[in-house]
């Protein structure tokens, strides 16, 4: 494959791992019903391959309607890139009651929790290895790389982060999801938000659980 140009497309590199001096969070979604929007926001950090070189990826998202509520692109796996997205998404669409992620070092940083805990946001962590345990995070982080980054071999960071920006706002937008009853994450949060008083979902739009 190598001599043909050409290169498989898997996971190379593992984005994240445990501290050991980090606190490690329960995991509060087992058996919850997530139906609203702020419930519950998930994060997670992936790597995106390039021509020559990679960068990674950490996307904010919206449990109950699949928005992509803030992302960040870095060099680095230090918790930096982590906060900054999850300070804009703070900032932009208020909090949600639980926050959701693995275990790996820049989500268990005193960086990363603080804010969340300044923030009175109750902290989830998945079991170790149990990437089921954030699953529609990982099914974002599947389309986005087959439907954009193995189709284009960005040159540049500046690249990068423009066709990322155009597919996020087409997911977001743009992209109808059957679990949402046919809605875009942007339609879904709106309505959803909207629907009444008490914030739960209207029965056309209830939102599916992984087991």
């Amino acid at each position: 494959m190598a001599k043909m140009g050409l290169s498989p497309i898997y996971q190379r590199p593992r984005t994240s791992g445990p501290h050991p001096q980090h606190r490690v969070y329960p995991y509060l979604l087992r058996k919850l019903a997530v139906e609203r929007p702020n419930h519950v926001w998930c994060a997670d950090v992936t790597y995106i391959p390039m021509r020559r070189r990679f960068l990674y990826l950490v996307a904010i998202m919206d449990w109950a309607t699949r928005k992509v509520l803030a992302w960040r692109l870095s060099n680095t796996m230090d918790a930096g890139f982590c906060v900054a997205a999850l300070e804009e998404a703070l900032t932009r669409f208020g909090k949600p009651e639980i926050f959701n992620t693995d275990q790996g070092s820049q989500f268990t940083s005193f960086a990363f929790t603080s804010v969340l805990r300044d923030a009175e946001v109750r902290i989830s962590m998945d079991g170790r290895g149990r990437w089921m345990d954030n699953v529609f995070i990982e099914r974002l982080w599947r389309s986005l790389k087959y439907e954009c980054v193995y189709l284009h071999a960005f040159e540049t960071g500046s690249e990068l982060k423009a066709g990322l920006g155009r597919w996020i706002t087409y997911y977001n937008t743009q992209r109808p999801h059957s679990v949402l009853a046919g809605r875009t994450p942007v339609e879904a949060y709106r309505r959803i938000g909207q629907s009444d008083h008490g914030g739960h979902a209207p029965h056309d739009l209830m939102i599916k659980q992984a087991a």
